[in-house]
């Protein structure tokens, strides 16, 4: 017997190397550091994250470490979930999100046409009286939990993982009750149109 689920979003998980992580915490670390600079790059007002800190990196700083890994897993995830191949991949924005304790990402979604997030930081999570795991972690949401149906995909963090996702995928963070820093990042980008838009002929 082979079980087949063909519908509903698509979603991709990959890893940055260690190096490239030490990159962008550097670059995180470096503009924090210096009030000037988390003023000119601050990103809250844009996002709905209910943080104290989201920060957008520099154009160049993206150009130079980031867009080369982007681009090529953006190709290989369009190419493998729908057979095609995207000749224009555009970076519209990378920020990142430190986040504390109690604080959290509400539901919502992204613009472009592919999003990602991935993880810089992640500290010990503790769980409470009631067991929940999901203190800390990342839920995907799409449809309504039917028969044969789950409407929720969670993803707990770990350094280095990342995931791709159609823009219009709703997700949310949960928050935390630990010390230390949950940092992560996340991107969106635009795709060859003609990819994107699948009601392109009707």
């Amino acid at each position: 017997m082979k079980v087949l689920s063909p519908f509903g979003p698509k979603i991709a998980q990959l890893k940055f190397n260690k190096s490239l992580i030490n990159k962008i915490n550097k670059e995180v670390d470096r503009i924090s550091s210096q009030k000037k600079l988390t003023k000119k790059y601050d990103y809250s007002k844009k996002l709905v994250g209910q943080v104290k800190q989201e920060i957008q990196l520099p154009k160049n700083f993206i150009k130079k470490y980031l867009a080369k890994k982007i681009n090529q897993s953006i190709k290989e995830f369009i190419k493998s979930t729908t057979g095609k191949t995207t000749k224009t991949i555009k970076i519209k924005n990378f920020w990142v999100v430190s986040q504390f304790s109690h604080e959290y990402n509400p539901v919502h979604y992204h613009d472009g046409h592919v999003s990602g997030v991935g993880y810089l930081k992640i500290p010990k999570f503790t769980t409470s009286k009631k067991s929940l795991t999901t203190n800390g972690t990342i839920d995907f949401i799409n449809g309504n939990k039917m028969f044969l149906n789950n409407s929720i995909f969670n993803h707990n963090p770990k350094v280095g993982d990342v995931i791709l996702f159609p823009n219009y995928l709703m997700h949310t963070a949960y928050p935390f009750a630990s010390k230390g820093e949950r940092r992560s990042f996340s991107f969106n980008a635009e795709i060859d149109n003609s990819i994107a838009n699948v009601f392109k002929n009707e």
